[in-house]
């Protein structure tokens, strides 16, 4: 009996010992959970779960103890004032890193927070140019900016669809208006003319007024820059007021919820752009799609495979610093070279990601087609 008894007893003081020498680190994840980006936020969260959960499951040491990753999901409702009240709260609870936000509205402020904490940030969708144009040392991105989205979309219009009159619309936000003001700005230096430019927000569903009074401008292409929760209804409305001109979006529309919301307003007369390859072109994007599927029994949306990659990117530079400190760790953020989903990441001087393509779709056969 007492032989038993020592027994149990060193067993339990064994794991005692393994136990304590397992750590904790918490990484944030931070993006619209609800409200009418909510399937683009989970997106980018599931993207970052992901990642996590299989880090985890190959076993990470960092610093001579076994780590378990733990991801801090936030949700910011899409909102610059909630983000900054999100992005502190993550800062309280101890995060080493934060991957997100989705929106630039909510980056961009949240950032200044993340900078003054020292906590590094990788946002796998906030595109505005701004947000890696602040100074800050320890803010990233993994996918392409607006200046590259945009010049693409407008020299697109005056291009291959050999527009000479535009319109454009944006829904005020910080990526709304930044994508818009690019657009425009390539349509104007590739000889088309923006014949209108008119906003609305992110929460509007009826765009009747504002399409009745560019149908007057007889424009050849219409540009929307937002979300996908506006540019689905819009194209429908498009259709019930009889305008023949075509559609042109960025990332925000460019998602299979555009399509549903669209209902019979789609044609193939509606395009969008992506940063980046198509899913199937990515170098890790055909085992991820099956991955993904398994775990969440989803459809990838639009930007998990760059949180993924995001989230990858803290960690992985955590093991090369040997280190979860973020101060320990950011120099090898900066260094970042290694074969991710979308193919390989690393980031400029700014922290933007480098090689970023972007790619442009067409409405066909019921889905979104890559050219």
């Amino acid at each position: 009996m007492k032989r038993t008894v020592v027994a149990v007893a060193l067993m339990s003081i064994g794991l005692t010992a393994a136990h304590a020498q397992e750590m904790v680190v918490k990484l944030g994840g931070a993006a619209p959970l609800t409200g009418n980006q909510s399937h683009l936020g989970k997106d980018l969260e599931n993207g970052t779960r992901l990642a996590i959960e299989e880090a985890n499951a190959k076993g990470v040491t960092i610093g001579g103890k076994k780590i378990k990753f733990e991801l801090v999901g936030e949700d910011d409702q899409a909102d610059p004032r909630t983000g900054t009240t999100v992005a502190q709260r993550l800062v309280d609870a101890g995060v080493k890193g934060v991957i997100g936000h989705l929106n630039s509205g909510t980056s961009i402020p949240a950032s200044r927070i993340y900078d003054q904490a020292g906590i590094p940030q990788v946002s796998p969708a906030s595109t505005n140019p701004k947000l890696t144009l602040q100074n800050f040392s320890g803010v990233f991105r993994t996918i392409a900016n607006d200046v590259q989205q945009g010049t693409g979309l407008g020299k697109y219009a005056t291009g291959a669809l050999g527009a000479k009159r535009v319109a454009i619309i944006d829904d005020r936000t910080a990526y709304g208006q930044g994508l818009a003001d690019e657009t425009a700005k390539a349509v104007k230096e590739t000889g088309g003319e923006v014949v209108a430019r008119e906003f609305t927000t992110d929460k509007a569903t009826d765009f009747n007024a504002i399409l009745t009074k560019i149908r007057a401008t007889n424009p050849e292409v219409i540009f929307y820059g937002g979300m996908d929760a506006q540019a689905g209804p819009m194209v429908r409305q498009m259709k019930q007021l009889g305008i023949t001109a075509k559609f042109l979006t960025g990332d925000g529309g460019c998602s299979p919820e555009m399509i549903k919301l669209a209902g019979d307003g789609m044609s193939s007369t509606a395009y969008c752009s992506m940063p980046g390859l198509p899913l199937e072109k990515m170098p890790g994007g055909a085992d991820f799609r099956e991955r993904y599927k398994k775990r969440f029994n989803a459809d990838v949306q639009v930007y998990s495979p760059y949180a993924y990659d995001a989230a990858m990117a803290i960690i992985t530079a955590m093991q090369n610093a040997d280190s979860v400190e973020p101060s320990k760790y950011l120099p090898e953020l900066k260094k970042s070279s290694f074969p991710g989903v979308i193919g390989n990441v690393s980031f400029d001087a700014n922290g933007d990601i480098k090689e970023g393509a972007v790619t442009i779709y067409n409405f066909k056969d019921g889905a979104w087609v890559p050219l």
